[in-house]
């Protein structure tokens, strides 16, 4: 798969999970939050929580599943980046923090997708 395939894949799966956290009450406070440390896909808040969206998505041909790409490093990489978030947009009282990850998969001849929301992710 060519790079702008998968680059606007990404950019597909980016505003499929904000549309779902939309949907379930969030609001959206940043996309592509870039810093020295790397990048956050979504910023999503609910009052007196911010949640630090990982998004995944993967072709109906690709092996494994989309979330297995966020191991121990990755983790790592996106608490520094939403630490830097937090110093940049100091908050008046420090929210509660979650890290999720949003794996989307294309099924079958790739029309159909599943999104797999995994919640606090450690």
């Amino acid at each position: 798969m060519s790079g702008a395939i998968a680059a606007e894949r990404g950019k597909w799966g980016e505003q499929t999970a904000r549309c779902y956290y939309e949907h379930c009450g969030y609001t959206c406070l940043a996309e592509r939050f870039r810093c020295p440390a790397g990048e956050i896909d979504l910023v999503m808040a609910r009052p007196g929580l911010v949640v630090f969206v990982e998004v995944k998505v993967r072709g109906p041909r690709r092996r494994g599943r989309p979330e297995e790409a966020v191991n121990r490093y990755k983790l790592t990489r996106l608490r520094q980046v939403a630490r830097h978030w937090l110093w940049r947009h100091r908050p008046s009282e420090l929210p509660r923090c979650r890290f999720d990850v949003v794996a989307i998969a294309f099924e079958g001849d790739g029309f159909g997708f599943r999104l797999h929301q995994l919640a606090d992710v450690r």
